[in-house]
């Protein structure tokens, strides 16, 4: 719950500006400017999922004896990784400008690229804080960078009005991570730790790499539905649908996550662990329900007042959004047991099962030409597939958190 709440505390500061901004770009601009923006930062998403390659998780799990080599390790491939991140998102920008002549988003999308150079200089520094528990430090961090990112969002709009506006900002405060990650947790390569098995580095990344791909292209392949069988208009809704209404929830779920996987992987294998697992899925329950509920509820008086009247159509795909929130919970504490159980192949078939079944709601909602239709198809993919990994995976660990009495002969 400290943990959490450094994070939450953080999270709502940033959620807050974000809510300015956000109530910024409905006022400054149509919804077409806004789909343009949205279709460079989506595929930038699908992109990025790929730079969590799962060796930070192999740090946090490695033990004392071999997180030198690790770390070592961990430093080239992530910087091996980074250039191969590069490569793959200026050859899309290419092909979305020439093979689908969007020139502005396929320059948003090649400047975008940078920030995979950024990244590699401190993603051992931001795994060993992790490890170590330093939630108050790393939420610091993300939030400065996320303000930083609205607030210059804002002023950029504010002073010219174009989808350039909100894309810039996400290159222009990735240093802000970066000074701060390395300032959190100081760290140096130890040439006298030597160098762990990258093959099983990669094999384990692997697995990770494939269920947070699934994940991401279910969480951004959404906004590519929309585009395709309703068009730009209809993406720039949905799209301030999402962030005004699940985007709140899914950022605190995923603090929640990153900080409940530590605490799972530093429990002993077996009860100890599965009894760490039942305090993190009651805490999180006791969190998030209350949470889900109100704000979906709220939304048809908070959305014409605080983003203007003329996005009051939006309430209701807003008050739909929100109930996929609890989904998202199971679905992540789902991955953060498996994954501490080194079950990657396992959380994986989770991924792609989600992936099947809310983009496949979505779109048979979408061919109606209804986005009230399309959401509603999304959030019911999204909590069918939650509730059956819950079922299969988290339901049997709880059962057996208290072991069975032995009966007198």
């Amino acid at each position: 719950m400290r943990g959490f709440g450094a994070y939450g505390g953080a999270e709502l500061a940033n959620r807050v500006v974000r809510v300015v901004t956000t109530v910024v770009i409905a006022r400054q601009l149509a919804p077409e400017i806004v789909g343009e923006a949205a279709l460079a930062l989506t595929l930038f998403e699908l992109v990025r999922v790929l730079n969590g390659i799962g060796v930070g998780q192999r740090i946090i799990s490695a033990s004392e004896r071999e997180l030198g080599a690790v770390c070592n390790t961990a430093r080239r491939l992530f910087w091996i990784w980074a250039l191969v991140l590069v490569a793959i998102q200026w050859t899309v920008a290419v092909v979305l400008a020439f093979g689908f002549g969007a020139a502005a988003p396929a320059a948003m999308l090649a400047l975008l690229a940078l920030v995979y150079l950024v990244m590699p200089a401190g993603l051992v520094q931001c795994h060993l804080a992790m490890r170590e528990g330093r939630n108050a430090a790393m939420a610091r961090t993300v939030a400065s960078q996320a303000i930083a990112d609205h607030v210059l969002t804002a002023l950029l709009l504010l002073a010219w009005p174009s989808p350039w506006s909100v894309v810039l900002p996400k290159l222009l405060t990735a240093p802000i991570w970066l000074v701060m990650t390395r300032r959190n947790r100081p760290w140096r390569p130890d040439p006298h730790a030597g160098i762990a098995c990258w093959r099983g580095m990669v094999r384990f990344g692997g697995g990770v790499l494939l269920a947070e791909g699934l994940t991401a292209l279910r969480q951004q392949g959404d906004n590519l539905v929309i585009v395709a069988t309703m068009g730009s208009s209809a993406l720039g809704a949905y799209y301030f649908a999402y962030n005004a209404g699940l985007g709140i929830v899914t950022s605190l779920v995923g603090a929640f996550g990153t900080v409940s996987f530590p605490m799972l992987c530093a429990a002993p294998a077996g009860l100890p662990r599965r009894a760490m697992l039942r305090s993190i899925v009651i805490g999180g329950a006791a969190l998030f329900v209350p949470l889900v509920a109100v704000q979906a509820l709220l939304a048809p008086l908070y959305v014409p007042i605080v983003f203007g009247a003329h996005w009051a159509f939006a309430a209701p795909l807003i008050a739909i959004m929100c109930l996929a929130g609890l989904a998202q919970l199971a679905s992540v504490l789902t991955a953060n047991w498996l994954r501490a159980e080194g079950r990657v192949g396992s959380d994986a078939g989770r991924s792609l099962l989600g992936l099947t079944l809310a983009l496949g709601g979505l779109a048979i909602g979408a061919r109606t030409g209804s986005l009230t239709l399309a959401v509603i198809g999304l959030v019911s993919g999204t909590v069918l597939a939650a509730a059956i990994s819950a079922a299969i995976t988290l339901v049997p660990a709880l059962r057996r958190t208290v072991p069975a009495m032995e009966l007198p002969a």
